[in-house]
């Protein structure tokens, strides 16, 4: 099994024995000459070969990534020192998998404020070439067998005072074992610092991470080139990422989405050619309803993977939904010659163009009719029928709390966190349905599969709630009442708002790691806010 991983700005240092990639506390990188509308562009064009492209957005860090007393303090954040964005370190149920490691050794706190810095100077536009889509600063690991259980450290992360003294920051190194029968995919990571996910994201801090397998070695995929395509949404302000200080913080600041830390990159195919995508959507508010058209046309895209797992067999779409945080691994092959543009319903420009062109491949390349199916389906049958389907609601209420951070986002249903007051108005209330971390919302026992509904009770279909469990992959098998056939795996699963708003049925089975974790919004402002619950992985 091979593992790749990719951080713009933060390229792989390499040992003996693992992958290693470091984040040393430095002053946030800049965007020469930024403005509001312009990111950061990347290195000069490099020809796209497989088994070495994996990307991230920009690299840019800003006021998410530094130690402020003036942060906010969230609903459901305690104040003073906390040892992450919660208690989930979990244990593995079998020690004596194979496994493949990879180190990262990452500052714990990489969030101090940097001195003031005087603002780039704005220069003259000149016209340039369209600028190539471009693979991240990541180098191709190998990585060694290994037998051992899973571990992850604590480490008191730096605090204000840490910062005021002139302490350094503490370092750590977390051992990731991948084992064996771990589902060949598109993965991703991003820093979970409770309060601060939302302003990390849009600062470019997220990551690929690419586990080969099975799914490589089929003959035409084998054949196509290998290429992720990951979608950040950025949101600079004279080069630096503005402090989420108010609820309007997300509207206030346009947002710029980048492909492979570049505006509208430029790619290309061959007419007959096909091409591997791993689509990453790691924005943090918006959803991506994509399509492939131009001049001549439209592309369809044959999805083979979703959120890292393989289909049976490849489905023709015309238009692809991602919600934050989803992935999804497709072929393109190239049609009529001419500009195509890669386009998300929510975004106003191109996300990338492709520009159809050169000799065509003749006979055009084939597409698999079949593929090795990542996991297999669950059965309705295996369902635990002595306790009742989870039912969990996403709501939410305005002017709760004073500003700057009026609303409240909540989970209700099954296992919502208490109210302060049981018998006052529960819409006013401070503490209903909001994080808390000393509430555990579901208890989960290990070796069993449940049946969960997660709906959004909000009107508007552009307030949209992606569920995300943590650990174990979700079968999604009902949307809005109807039966998917076939069922499809998620690790996210987008809920829009609507009259009604979106609601959807899956099963989950709880495998192999006990320990505390999460289920939450994707919408990341509102998970910062509030909208996540506690869930325990247990022995039965």
């Amino acid at each position: 099994m091979v593992l790749y991983s990719a951080c713009a700005k933060h390229p792989w240092s390499e040992s003996s024995n693992a992958a290693q990639v470091a984040f040393p506390g430095k002053p946030p990188a800049r965007l020469p000459g930024a403005t509001d509308s312009a990111a950061q562009q990347g290195p000069g064009p490099v020809p796209p070969t497989r088994r070495h492209l994996a990307a991230t957005g920009s690299g840019l860090v800003g006021a998410g990534d530094r130690a402020d007393a003036r942060r906010p303090a969230h609903r459901g954040v305690r104040p003073g020192p906390r040892t992450g964005d919660h208690p989930h370190v979990q244990r593995s149920r079998s020690g004596t998998d194979p496994a493949r490691t990879a180190r990262r050794s990452a500052s714990a706190d990489p969030r101090q404020r940097p001195p003031a810095e005087p603002a780039p100077r704005r220069r003259p536009q000149r016209p340039s070439p369209p600028q190539q889509l471009q693979p991240a600063h990541a180098r191709h690991a190998r990585l060694p067998e290994r037998r051992g259980r899973q571990r992850a450290a604590r480490v008191r992360p730096r605090t204000q005072e840490d910062v005021d003294a002139g302490r350094p920051e503490p370092r750590y190194t977390s051992t990731i074992h991948v084992p064996d029968n771990h589902p060949a995919g598109t993965y991703w990571y991003h820093p979970h610092l409770h309060g601060a996910i939302a302003e990390q994201i849009v600062g470019g801090m997220a990551g690929v991470v690419i586990v080969e397998g099975d799914v490589d070695e089929v003959p035409e995929i084998r054949a196509a080139a290998d290429l992720v395509v990951c979608i950040n949404e950025l949101k600079p302000k004279d080069g630096r990422i503005p402090a989420f200080t108010t609820g309007n913080w997300v509207t206030g600041v346009p947002s710029v989405f980048t492909v492979n830390g570049a505006v509208n990159p430029t790619l290309q195919l061959r007419p007959g050619e096909v091409q591997r995508w791993r689509l990453v959507a790691a924005t943090a508010f918006t959803g991506l309803g994509l399509t492939l058209t131009g001049e001549s046309g439209s592309l369809t895209v044959h999805q083979i993977a979703q959120d890292g797992i393989t289909f049976p067999r490849p489905v023709a779409q015309d238009r692809l939904d991602l919600a934050m945080g989803n992935r999804a691994d497709v072929l393109v092959r190239g049609g009529s010659p001419g500009r195509y543009e890669l386009r998300a319903e929510s975004v106003s420009g191109p996300l990338m163009t492709i520009e159809v062109t050169g000799a065509p491949v003749d006979p055009p390349m084939a597409l698999p009719t079949a593929l090795p199916q990542g996991r297999p389906f669950l059965d309705e049958s295996a369902v635990d029928t002595g306790r009742p389907d989870r039912d969990v609601v996403f709501h939410s209420d305005a002017r709760v709390f004073p500003a700057p951070f009026p609303n409240a986002f909540r989970i209700l249903g099954e296992g919502a966190t208490p109210p302060a007051d049981p018998n006052g108005d529960l819409t006013r209330d401070p503490a209903y349905g909001l994080f808390d971390p000393d509430v555990v919302n579901h208890t989960l026992p290990l070796g069993t599969v449940e049946r969960w509904t997660v709906r959004t009770d909000e009107t508007l279909p552009a307030h949209s709630h992606p569920f995300h469990l943590h650990t174990n992959p979700m079968l999604l098998t009902h949307r809005n009442g109807r039966r998917l056939d076939p069922p499809v795996w998620h690790d996210t699963i987008g809920l829009a708002g609507g009259a009604p708003g979106d609601s959807v049925t899956f099963l989950v089975a709880y495998e192999d790691f006990t320990g505390r974790t999460i289920a939450h919004c994707h919408q990341l402002q509102h998970e910062d806010l509030g909208m996540m619950q506690t869930v325990d992985y247990v022995e039965p």
